[in-house]
């Protein structure tokens, strides 16, 4: 299970973000494997291939799901990707004490209040929808034709009320667990000035006491474009060895 102290292997929760299922950090995953932690990779509720009402899916749901997965004998490390970083804080939020690190890949945690957008309209959003937008900010940076084809082929649609959804914190603990951001498609120094110029969903950034940020320059799905460096990177953050 997690050291805190910053030695040994750890038990390491994988969360992705929208439109994925736990088939997108198969590679990360095995990696870890390798180096010897004890990983479960999730597919969030509303994210099941075959989910037959993902407009209904709440990030209480979502987040009693990361919960579920922590380990019963000890401090997990919880990892989030992305848009998982909603539901993962109210996680931490709620279990405080079940967390011995936390790591968000090309994302941050999420404070009180937060919601990624309130005026996002139906029940869902579709990677199609914003397939134009994610290739032109260059989110898809890394990947390869192929890696594009089997994203498309597998991603489902994103509960949309996840992103307009107002989290509510209570356990002010939650700022001193350590955390690391892995910073992806924006480096270390991106992500601290755009906290610091007022972007809602980095506020986070400021707020938490014990935050590290590391980079790893490619594109917002590093799982795939950066299988290896990504899970050395999230090994290092889980025995407490990062820069």
């Amino acid at each position: 299970m997690a050291n805190p102290s910053g030695t040994g292997a750890a038990r390491i929760v994988l969360v992705p973000g929208f439109w994925l299922g736990a088939w997108a950090w198969d590679d990360v995953a095995a990696r870890l494997r390798g180096l010897g932690h004890d990983v479960r990779a999730l597919t969030l509720p509303g994210l099941e291939p075959d989910h037959p009402a993902r407009g209904s899916v709440t990030v209480d749901e979502q987040a009693r799901a990361i919960e579920a997965a922590l380990a019963e004998d000890g401090p997990s490390v919880l990892v989030a990707h992305s848009g998982a970083a909603i539901p993962a804080t109210v996680a931490i939020d709620r279990d405080v004490e079940r967390i011995a690190r936390s790591v968000w890949v090309d994302t941050a945690p999420v404070v009180d209040g937060a919601a990624m957008d309130p005026s996002l309209e139906g029940d869902v959003l579709t990677l199609e929808s914003a397939w134009d937008d994610e290739l032109e900010q260059g989110s898809m940076r890394g990947l390869s034709a192929r890696q594009l084809d089997e994203f498309r082929e597998r991603a489902v649609p994103q509960p949309a009320g996840i992103a307009r959804e107002a989290v509510r914190l209570r356990d002010e603990r939650r700022l001193d667990v350590p955390a690391t951001i892995i910073c992806t498609a924006f480096s270390a120094a991106d992500y601290r000035a755009y906290a610091e110029q007022g972007v809602p969903f980095l506020a986070g950034v400021l707020e938490h006491r014990a935050l590290t940020m590391v980079d790893l320059p490619t594109g917002h799905w590093p799982m795939w474009s950066e299988p290896a460096a990504l899970a050395e990177r999230i090994d290092e953050a889980a025995r407490g060895t990062a820069a």
